[in-house]
């Protein structure tokens, strides 16, 4: 890969939706209201089937925990007219605020509905890796808190050699768009979503209303 990529790993088979992390990050950041920085997506499909005189669930469920990916290749950053948009040595993706006009363009060209747009400040916002708390050796507020112990960071490599290149399980959008800086742990139940339809179900809960 060349240069360094700092990554977000997310084992969905052990991920309890206790959305801790994503109360982390709105704590940390202080981020206003309506929005979500790291999201925590119910994937669920299946229905009620009949075994004999019973009804039996047939169900799938799995959560998705997503913030930004700070792509390889970032739609956003490339979409920008204002050049407020940047890519660091570490491969996180930032806004520089005072570049930003608020146009949105990033938003509408962001697959994963990462960047958010603060009505009270006129710019747009995202997931900053905790990059302040990487430069005190800390890493981000999200992994810490989580009870589950489902997130980390790593260079994309090496999370690649050791948990395999899965970054796309429903509802995640193809990966060759963007090259998402993620590696995920499938649920055992993501498998049914080639063969069950499946669908979000808490899209109320985290939508962007800015």
């Amino acid at each position: 890969m060349g240069k360094k990529q700092l990554a977000f790993y997310f084992d969905s088979s052990s991920c309890s939706g206790c959305k801790t992390c994503q109360v982390a990050c709105k704590d940390k950041h202080d981020s206003g209201e309506g929005i979500l920085w790291r999201r925590v997506y119910e994937a669920a499909g299946g229905d009620w089937v009949k075994d004999g005189n019973a009804w039996v669930p047939n169900v799938y469920s799995y959560y998705i925990s997503m913030a930004c990916n700070h792509c390889v290749e970032p739609l956003c950053l490339y979409s920008c007219p204002n050049n407020a948009i940047v890519k660091n040595d570490d491969g996180i993706v930032l806004i520089e605020k005072d570049r930003c006009m608020g146009c949105r363009y990033c938003e509408w060209n962001c697959p994963y509905g990462a960047l958010q747009f603060d009505k009270s400040q006129g710019v747009m916002t995202k997931c900053t890796f905790c990059d302040d708390y990487l430069a005190e050796g800390k890493k981000p507020s999200c992994i810490t808190a989580c009870p589950m112990r489902v997130l980390d960071i790593g260079e994309l490599e090496e999370l690649e050699k050791e948990h395999g290149k899965s970054n796309e399980i429903f509802p995640m959008p193809r990966a060759h768009y963007t090259q998402p800086a993620i590696v995920v742990k499938p649920h055992r139940d993501a498998r049914m979503a080639e063969n069950v339809e499946m669908k979000i179900d808490n899209l109320e809960e985290i939508k962007n209303e800015q």
